[in-house]
């Protein structure tokens, strides 16, 4: 029998390092070949990395949440044969980039090989094997893992037997009296929570925010959004305010292409770009992820619609690639029905505006004579204030204002 390492690859361009958030085998597991073993997070997304042999696990390179550099062993295989198997990188190759990946098996003469590995993780053994939207689940309808029986490959726990856990009804009853405890849960903040955490102190860190909250009066624009649908039901795409926001941005970054930016706050370099790429701050099951509408200048209202449709399924469905999740130039962020009156929205570094979409609601407006029941909405904008000035910031907001309140000015600006 011989021992396969296999290392951590190259999961993405400029990667250094990734966290490992997730380990879907243990020690004593049989896996083939595209079996997943584990999911880790870079900067930009989690991917899953599968075997590249069939075998059984011997050990596991580290714990849930540590950080490993590309090239590390990620796990040691058993595998048959009487060879040894080393996966290695070509990083030392002199006329080929310093970038580690996992070569097949090196061949040696036949031998019978004892490798001493340094002692790994052996602390997964009891973790039940689910996928990180299966534990999502689980923790929405308060249902112990450990509890449920997985069907899946190599006992892993999938949607249908929690679906089944739940039908069946046979959950452990909670004692209704109510006891004090001083227990304290230890939640250790790993995976995409960390990378949130990590952005957010970033941006609040760096950025002097100035924020601006405008009142939109969004009666004609709803109006119009719904007669467009009925019109092209079936047809087109269905269209939320968003669209209409994000048109309403590509017309005002004309007139101000500041907004439309990067600020590179080490090297003191402002990037204007000329494509407006649309950041929308989606909530998914493991955290809050920016899918990118790139180049939404060049689509119209349904375009953008599908697209913006097409990224937020693959941001909670786990399927969006690394590149879909960066270099966007200005964000929206909403909370939709959970929307306040008022927010103040953290800049998407290295961004220099954001726009904040709040909740909509009638309210009372005076018309000049008498109050009319009218759709309102606020938004909130922040602005890098380095580069930004306060009076930009204003007109930039009311250009926002007017072409929301107009939404025919749309489509007059486009053409």
């Amino acid at each position: 029998m011989g021992v396969y390492e296999m290392l951590l690859p190259d999961v993405g361009e400029g990667i250094a390092e990734a966290e490992v958030v997730e380990w879907n085998v243990k020690p004593g597991d049989l896996v083939r070949e595209d079996d997943i073993l584990a999911a880790v997070m870079t900067d930009k997304a989690a991917v899953e990395v599968p075997s590249v042999v069939d075998g059984k696990v011997l050990e596991l390179g580290c714990e849930i949440g540590q950080m490993m550099p590309v090239g590390a062993v990620l796990i040691r295989i058993e595998v048959d044969g009487d060879d040894n198997s080393v996966a290695e990188t070509t990083a030392s190759r002199s006329d080929e980039p310093d970038v580690p990946t996992i070569e097949e098996p090196i061949k040696e003469e036949p031998k019978t090989t004892e490798i001493k590995a340094p002692a790994l993780n052996r602390n997964q053994e009891h973790k039940p094997l689910a996928a990180p939207s299966v534990r999502a689940k689980a923790r929405r309808e308060n249902i112990d893992l450990k509890l449920v029986e997985g069907s899946g490959p190599s006992g892993r726990i999938i949607h249908d037997d929690i679906d089944a856990w739940i039908a069946s009804g046979d959950r452990p009853v909670a004692n209704n009296k109510p006891r004090a405890s001083d227990h304290i849960k230890e939640i250790p903040l790993v995976g995409m929570r960390r990378k949130i955490a990590e952005k957010m102190s970033l941006s609040k860190r760096q950025i002097p925010h100035i924020t601006i909250v405008e009142e939109i009066e969004m009666t004609a624009l709803t109006e119009l959004r719904v007669s467009l649908n009925e019109k092209y039901q079936g047809e087109r795409s269905k269209l939320t305010i968003i669209p209409f926001i994000m048109q309403a941005i590509i017309e005002a970054v004309r007139e101000q292409p500041q907004f439309n930016a990067r600020y590179d706050d080490q090297n003191d370099i402002i990037g204007q770009y000329e494509g407006v790429h649309i950041g929308i701050a989606t909530q998914t099951p493991t955290g809050l992820t920016v899918p990118v509408v790139r180049h939404a200048q060049t689509g119209n209202l349904w375009d953008n619609a599908e697209e913006l449709a097409r990224l937020a399924t693959a941001a909670r469905e786990r399927t969006i690639k690394a590149n879909e999740l960066s270099e966007g130039t200005i964000t929206i962020s909403s909370l939709g029905e959970l929307g306040a009156i008022a927010t103040t929205p953290i800049i998407n570094h290295p961004e220099v505006a954001i726009i904040g979409v709040n909740k909509m609601q009638v309210r009372p407006v005076w018309d000049g004579q008498n109050f009319q029941p009218r759709k309102m909405m606020n938004i909130s904008c922040s602005f890098d204030h380095r580069v930004i000035d306060g009076w930009d910031a204003a007109v930039f907001v009311r250009k926002l204002k007017t072409l929301l309140e107009s939404p025919a000015m749309l489509f007059v600006e486009r053409s």
